[in-house]
């Protein structure tokens, strides 16, 4: 079990990657963002964006599933009443298009107790999804729950 203290600050964890589909896109699309150019291919070309692209809230949450599947499985992230403090910083700088691929990674920022909770300690981490040419298409700036390592007697 890996706990609050056994994330450095300042390290890179590298988060694999994730080819997006038109399927995936349009899927998310029509049930959270259903914007012309996230929902049909024709209606994406005709804007200015010209085809289909991703929204930023899909490409948000692929970040996401690359960072729990691949940093949670073995860590002390429990939630509380409160639950996760949240994201601050999200940017959507590039369009996602079908095909992409893009690579995570999570830096980590900063460990810092939590004032709601003291067996729990905050650990800030900056999120980056780039794509194949090493654009960035996504920053963000999570803010997570991880138990502090009990003490022993």
């Amino acid at each position: 079990m890996l706990y609050a203290q056994d994330y450095e600050t300042g390290a890179l964890h590298d988060l694999g990657s994730h080819k997006v589909t038109a399927d995936e896109i349009t899927a998310f699309g029509r049930t959270y963002d259903p914007q012309p150019y996230h929902v049909d291919e024709a209606a994406g070309r005709a804007s200015a964006f010209g085809g289909l692209i991703a929204s930023g809230w899909n490409t948000a949450a692929i970040w996401m599933r690359l960072y729990v599947t691949t940093l949670l499985p073995d860590a002390a992230a429990e939630g509380t009443v409160e639950g996760s403090p949240g994201v601050d910083e999200v940017r959507f700088l590039e369009p996602v298009r079908p095909g992409d691929v893009l690579s995570g990674t999570c830096e980590i920022i900063a460990s810092l107790p939590s004032l709601s909770a003291p067996d729990f300690r905050i650990i800030r981490n900056r999120g980056r999804l780039v794509n194949a040419a090493g654009t960035e298409v996504l920053t963000l700036i999570l803010n997570a729950r991880f138990r502090s390592r009990p003490k022993h007697s």
